[in-house]
């Protein structure tokens, strides 16, 4: 079976989701920060899977719902670090981030059914922003991640290349629309009206009307 990584930071203030202050205040955007790692993370423990790791930068909190293994992150440029996480696992692993929370079990069910690597060897899921929100591999190859310039309207594009250029056959997940910016914030919380993100932004919206 297939092991789920989620690569994270510890929500506090200051430190995640700058881009949404303004409007938010930075404990608003950190509260926000928490509410999508702990959707996040319920819907892996929903997931079929060997195992669930949080790869963090932090110390775990009160947030951390039982049944998840903690591992640190390593320093370095965002590649590096999921380059790591890969690295540390062995056998068919997909990676998310905590900046998808409307993510599901059903999302990710193609890649995590008893078949997902018979006709594969890596699964990819395209970001609206150009990024990607997920992204699995049936044998961990850290090569296959360090050096690929993040956080650009291009590193889907050049992720999902570095995948082909290996002879990787990929298949491909929905879009999804990470939480960067507070449009962002609002038209996830409408994809997933019953999250716990959208319970924090709903009495955020309230609290500052």
């Amino acid at each position: 079976m297939t092991t789920v990584l989620v690569i994270a930071k510890e929500p506090v203030p200051g430190r995640v989701k700058t881009r949404l202050t303004p409007p938010w205040s930075p404990r608003e955007a950190a509260d926000l920060a928490e509410a999508a790692l702990v959707d996040t993370l319920n819907a892996v423990l929903a997931m079929p899977v060997r195992r669930r790791v949080l790869v963090l930068d932090g110390t775990p909190g009160a947030w951390l719902p039982p049944g998840i293994e903690v591992v640190p992150q390593v320093s370095g440029g965002l590649d590096e670090r999921l380059a790591a996480a890969f690295g540390r696992s062995r056998g068919p692993t997909v990676l998310i981030g905590m900046d998808t929370p409307q993510v599901s079990a059903r999302l990710l069910a193609p890649a995590l059914a008893p078949d997902a690597w018979d006709t594969c060897s890596a699964w990819f899921g395209p970001a609206v922003d150009g990024g990607f929100w997920a992204l699995g591999l049936a044998v961990p190859d850290p090569g296959l991640i360090r050096g690929v310039p993040m956080s650009t309207p291009e590193t889907g594009r050049v992720q999902r290349r570095r995948l082909t250029d290996a002879g990787l056959t990929v298949r491909d997940l929905p879009v999804l629309r990470d939480v960067d910016t507070a449009a962002d914030a609002e038209s996830v919380a409408a994809e997933a009206p019953d999250s716990r993100f959208a319970a924090a932004l709903e009495r955020m919206t309230k609290a500052a009307s």
